[in-house]
């Protein structure tokens, strides 16, 4: 079902993101990754594409450059980054910068994407978001702020596609067993259900893929069997 299809997945050189483009590349996919580094992969069908998405408004043209080479079928957007802290810790350039890459990013790549999908009638967007899209906590401010906003672009996103077959899930992990903590004043859990592996979000992507034509899953919330926070000493 997924073989020789062609899909963009952001941030796909670590966590998650890695975790998903290993698991298309399993089903015969070819992937275009997204993202600052090049991953250690060794696989003819998988195509890394060296970007920044925290600079995209000025790097778009280079992206769009990219895409029109081929036919894309399908867009994974993952990329992002973490940090909580009190408002008043974040420099303007740093929330500028923030935005860009936990919310702005998933919106204009989708801007470069939907004219395409549109005109063929066909594609899929799938978000990773984060339970941070419908709960709040402490130091989570700007964080939420990208998450709470991505959720509603994509449920409105969702709506307006609908009449053009294109596909709109999100999926919203609770805290996963990545790099992404390693600098955050929070950790998972070290018990085996305390935290969500990156490989359970790629299952629910490739499950999600497999759909029969017609049905869509609009949202899916993961959390740990044990919601076990860890908070760091100082």
């Amino acid at each position: 079902m997924l073989s020789n299809k062609n899909i963009i997945v952001t941030g796909s050189s670590s966590g998650i993101g890695l975790s998903i483009t290993k698991a298309l590349l399993k089903n015969k996919a070819n992937v275009l990754g997204v993202s600052r580094r090049n991953p250690s992969l060794s696989n003819k069908n998988y195509h890394h594409i060296q970007f920044d998405l925290s600079n995209i408004e000025t790097e778009y043209e280079k992206l769009s450059s990219v895409i029109k080479e081929k036919p894309i079928d399908g867009l994974i957007s993952n990329a992002g980054t973490g940090k909580l802290d009190s408002l008043e810790n974040f420099s303007p350039k740093q929330i500028s910068e923030f935005i860009n890459l936990n919310l702005n990013s998933h919106i204009i790549i989708t801007r470069l994407l939907l004219p395409y999908f549109k005109t063929n009638k066909n594609g899929f967007l799938i978000y990773i978001g984060s339970e941070a899209s419908y709960k709040v906590g402490k130091y989570g401010s700007i964080y939420s702020a990208c998450k709470f906003g991505l959720r509603g672009f994509v449920k409105s996103i969702r709506i307006e596609t609908s009449l053009n077959n294109i596909k709109v899930t999100q999926i919203n992990p609770g805290i996963v067993k990545t790099p992404f903590y390693n600098n955050l004043k929070i950790s998972p859990g070290t018990k085996y259900d305390e935290f969500i592996e990156p490989n359970d979000i790629a299952n629910i992507v490739i499950e999600v893929l497999k759909m029969r034509s017609g049905s869509v899953i609009d949202e899916i919330n993961l959390t740990s069997q044990k919601q076990v926070i860890n908070f760091k000493s100082k």
